[in-house]
């Protein structure tokens, strides 16, 4: 495979290599590429083959920490390459020069990364320099080292970088390895000075082509399974900010350094190196994604702990650099020179905000009046000022204002709890002001316990943020929804403050009361509103808890919230629209019509419990559905529900034991999921209605239900058989796509699941108790629990079916009869753990995490 001197690009292992088979090194390749890819290994593996030296600098059976593993790396294939160059006639009057770029070139090889090279010459004969080429580039090929080589005169390397602005980008971090220094010194300065001198007509596609990687590969710090090469926040963002700086836009480090909270920049691209680094390691080949299935081996080879603290170590990091991005990307464009035109505009004017705040060139900074060191409420100003105007805060005001603002006096003056109500009331404005606040370290002083909360991973995949992150869109959609409480402030600072008491231990609720009450006397509210955010946060889980988990029909449920609330209709007010923005901004499909309603439904109950009013009697029995039983037989409706994609499937059929195990199991084979059930009788006949969504498309017609129905009913089919037949098969499929997609099985699972929980609770009724399920959810899990209850002899009277996301939390309503209701509980506790997910490790063939 020669070289093609026109050529750029990738290419794979030589002839040689190709022979080899699957083998590390080809059994007839050259010794120096034996020893290239013996070396290699013994770096990764920390073991020295026998009889051979060991280029471990750790010594023998020891591995290299991620950088020093790097460091390694670099050493090996730049003494190599300087040896085998010198070799081949490489020389400092050759006429050739090989150049680093890329990992290399940047001192951040990695394991399985590529090998980026660039041969330079001064025009040489074509043959020549296939002849020398070659003799680079099949030895590496045989090492089975992936190899991005290129072959030009420089200028045909300026022409490249001036048509492509990736092959510029990569050529700006060159440096020499061996041959002319010369040329390599042509190229380095020629590569810079263009870039420097074309960077205003390039700079809008530089920034194009950034924002298009961030659509593609998403945010870093809120991934399930981060890019940490191309998201949003991760290395490639890092090597943006240097080409920025060559440009001389920049510093180099904007917005944060080592004093900054989470050590600035540098660390933070330290950080993202070595979390890479261990990927590859673990991963055995190239790897940019970081999968589920890894994180507790790679936090524990960093010494970093496990999933969860790898994941907010990641965030920390991922933020500090998309800050320092936007800081790098604002700063670079007001720095642009001014050509033509341009260059006659008047310099912009500043314009006042605020006491001590001013716009000037599309950002809020500091008047010149402006004392920090003597304005405790600076900082809140700029920020309502930034977040009313959709402004961004210069990083220099920032800057400013960590090094010299004092905290503000106790209780706070009402001025800065204002200016606090402005910000949060901005909507989702307010989101880059804290973030920013918050990467500088002032967030933290106006609210000394937001650091438990900053970057904590959730424990579950179906929140989209970190915890600190959630409360900030939380609030911004909350401001949404002021015109409908009496008492937005409180609503506001409830929703900042909602699951403020996460990552301390113990019930987040009550340890997050107790901050609550702090923080509010901490700002002047009055006592009354104090007790009042108090609670707000105490119980923000009490609505959708009991509307998903209770029968709301009942009036024991009714009356024991509103006991709760000591019958308050303005906490509950409160309540009702936190409960909303905490839904929307926990992720996709989080508050829909379904829970809409059934929260919807029991506020209404009880403000009439509250307004001192009947509750409403049940709903009757639909007369049709009364038709139907009394004519006997098995019937199946099928109507749309009150919100959209919902439907309501009603069973009538005689009353017997298995009918809700198999009506279940028909509708999970036909792609229903189940959300609530309400179980009743009529005329000798069960009529059981389920609230269901399709998982994809429409539902089937309601009488294919019935004759599978039927089919079930009478034993003709197995539909616990069926329903594992069908599992095992989305195992399969879902393997198998992950496979053909990123060429190994996985899935996209941040969290490990937590094993499965049942929890009792008494009724009223004697002989009745209530049975809370947490668990990993499963095809036909709802079928295979009431198998179980049927077979325990336990009645199930009503039942809430909650999915979120992997997870599921359902309530049942059992008829357990009289006797010893300790060992009936037990009886049925048993039969159900053994039909739900276990909790023993995954395989990533099994589609889970390791």
């Amino acid at each position: 495979m020669p070289s093609d001197p026109n050529g750029f690009g990738k290419s794979g292992p030589g002839p040689a290599a190709k022979a080899a088979g699957p083998g590390p090194v080809a059994s007839g390749c050259s010794d120096e590429a034996a020893y290239l890819a013996r070396a290699r290994r013994q770096l990764l593996t920390g073991v020295s083959e026998s009889g051979q030296d060991s280029p471990n600098p750790a010594g023998r059976g020891q591995q290299l920490d991620s950088a020093a593993l790097r460091d390694a790396f670099a050493d090996l294939h730049e003494n190599w390459l300087s040896t085998k160059g010198a070799e081949i006639g490489i020389r400092h009057d050759s006429g050739f020069a090989l150049v680093a770029v890329g990992g290399l070139g940047r001192r951040e090889l990695l394991p399985y990364s590529d090998l980026d090279l660039l041969l330079l010459h001064e025009d040489m004969d074509p043959a020549v320099v296939s002849q020398i080429a070659d003799q680079l580039w099949y030895p590496l090929w045989d090492a089975h080292i992936k190899l991005d080589h290129s072959v030009r005169t420089v200028p045909q390397a300026l022409h490249v970088a001036d048509t492509d602005i990736t092959a510029a980008q990569g050529m700006l971090e060159a440096r020499h390895i061996v041959g002319d220094v010369e040329l390599t010194t042509l190229l380095i300065n020629g590569i810079r000075r263009k870039w420097r001198t074309d960077i205003r007509n390039r700079f809008d596609e530089l920034i194009a082509q950034t924002k298009s990687r961030w659509e593609r590969s998403g945010e870093v710090a809120h991934r399930a399974e981060p890019d940490l090469k191309s998201g949003r926040g991760g290395l490639r963002d890092v090597q943006l900010l240097n080409a920025l700086s060559i440009a001389q836009l920049t510093d180099g480090m904007p917005g944060l350094g080592p004093e900054s909270p989470g050590g600035g920049l540098a660390l933070a691209h330290r950080r993202l190196l070595d979390v890479r680094t261990e990927l590859h390691r673990v991963a055995g080949r190239s790897r940019d994604q970081l999968h589920a299935q890894d994180a507790d081996e790679i936090g524990a080879a960093l010494r970093i702990g496990d999933r969860f603290d790898l994941a907010r170590m990641l965030s920390e990091a991922a933020r500090t650099i998309s800050y320092s991005v936007d800081v790098g990307v604002r700063t670079a464009g007001n720095a642009l020179p001014r050509r033509g035109l341009d260059r006659l505009r008047r310099p912009p004017v500043r314009r006042p905000l605020d006491e001590g705040v001013v716009e000037h060139a599309g950002e809020v900074v500091l008047a010149r009046n402006a004392r920090p060191g003597k304005d405790p409420g600076l900082v809140l100003r700029v920020a309502a000022a930034s977040a009313s105007t959709g402004m961004p805060m210069s990083a220099s005001t920032l800057n400013r204002l960590a090094d010299s603002a004092p905290e503000l006096r106790e209780p706070w003056p009402k001025e800065a709890v204002n200016d606090l109500l402005v910000l949060l009331g901005s909507g989702s404005r307010a989101v880059a002001p804290i973030e920013a606040l918050d990467r500088t370290g002032l967030w933290g002083r106006l609210l000394p316990e937001w650091g438990a909360v900053r970057d904590l991973p959730p424990r579950d995949a179906v929140h989209t943020w970190t915890v600190d992150r959630h409360l900030v869109e939380t609030a911004a959609y909350a401001s949404g929804f002021t015109t409908r409480v009496a008492r937005p402030d409180l609503l506001m600072l409830a929703a900042l403050l909602h699951d403020i008491g996460k990552g301390r231990g113990g019930d987040h609720s009550v340890v997050g009361a107790e901050l609550a009450t702090q923080i509010g006397k901490r700002l002047g509210l009055w006592p009354s509103d104090v007790a009042m955010l108090t609670a707000i946060v105490r119980h923000h889980l009490l609505l959708p808890d009991t509307a998903t988990r209770r029968d709301v029909d009942d009036p024991e449920t009714v009356k024991r919230v509103v006991e709760t609330l000591g019958g308050d209709g303005v906490l509950l007010e409160l309540l009702h629209a936190l409960t909303e923005a905490d839904s929307l901004a926990t992720g996709p499909g989080m508050w829909g019509g379904w829970k809409s309603s059934l929260i919807g439904e029991l506020v209404r109950r009880c403000r009439l419990v509250i307004a001192g009013e009947v509750l409403p009697a049940p709903d009757p029995l639909d007369p049709e559905h009364l038709a139907l039983a009394a004519a006997g037989g098995i019937h199946v409706v099928l109507l749309p529900a009150d919100s959209p994609h919902t439907y309501v499937v009603t069973v009538i059929a005689p009353d017997q034991r298995g009918l809700l195990s198999k009506a279940a199991g028909v509708l999970a084979l036909n792609s229903l999921r189940v959300y609530s059930a309400s179980l009743g009788s009529a005329e000798g006949s069960a009529v059981d209605s389920f609230v269901v969504s399709p998982r994809f498309g429409a539902p089937p017609q309601a009488g294919l239900l019935r004759q599978e129905l039927i089919r079930a009913l009478a034993g003709e089919v197995n539909l616990l058989e069926m329903l594992a037949a069908k599992e095992e098969e989305a195992r399969e499929n879902r393997r198998v796509a992950a496979m053909e997609e990123r060429g190994e099985p996985a899935v996209p699972v941040q969290y490990a699941q937590a094993p499965p929980r049942v929890i009792w609770f008494d009724t009223t009724s004697p002989g009745e108790s209530i049975l809370e399920l947490r668990a990993e959810d499963r095809l036909g899990l709802l079928s295979r629990l009431a198998d179980a209850f049927d077979t325990c002899g336990a009645d199930v009277l009503w039942a809430r079916v909650s999915t979120l996301g992997s997870s599921m939390i359902d309530s049942f309503c059992l008829a357990l009869g009289d006797g010893d209701t300790r060992r009936r509980r037990g009886e049925v506790e048993r039969a159900i753990l053994g039909v739900v997910p276990l909790t023993k490790p995954k395989t990533p063939e099994d589609g889970g995490v390791q």
